[in-house]
């Protein structure tokens, strides 16, 4: 079931990266700015690169949080605390809807030979909205 997030930040959730922080195989938190799309069914789904360390992070520890800021007013920002579903897409058909809302990227170019793409769906457990004007 998707997640209703506050209309007054719905706006941070079209905007074109985000803060993926994962928890590493020694406990300590490691971010890196992602690509995302909220989904036709309103779910926030990323597209990774299996052999990159946030991909084998979630594997190990799904729990994650994705942190949108608005780059206009730091002060409003959206911070999705989830567990993460990974699923294959072999076929990149998740990746190329995300690399339409990229302005046509082809994620494909973005892999080595033989590396795969997965989709992660985040399943949150708590969204934190901050929005001071």
């Amino acid at each position: 079931m998707a997640t209703v997030f506050p209309e007054a930040l719905q706006d941070l959730l079209q905007t074109d990266v985000a803060m993926l922080t994962t928890i590493g195989r020694d406990g300590l938190p490691q971010a890196t700015a992602v690509w995302f799309l909220l989904d036709d069914d309103g779910e926030v789904k990323l597209s990774l690169n299996e052999a990159r360390q946030k991909t084998k992070n979630l594997r190990r520890n799904p729990r994650c949080t994705l942190f949108i800021l608005d780059r206009a007013n730091p002060y409003r920002a959206l911070e999705i605390r989830a567990n993460a579903e990974i699923a294959p897409d072999d076929t990149y058909t998740f990746a190329d809807k995300v690399g339409r809302k990229y302005g046509g990227a082809d994620l494909r170019r973005m892999d080595q030979p033989g590396e795969r793409r997965v989709v992660v769906t985040l399943r949150p457990a708590k969204v934190v909205a901050t929005s001071i004007r």
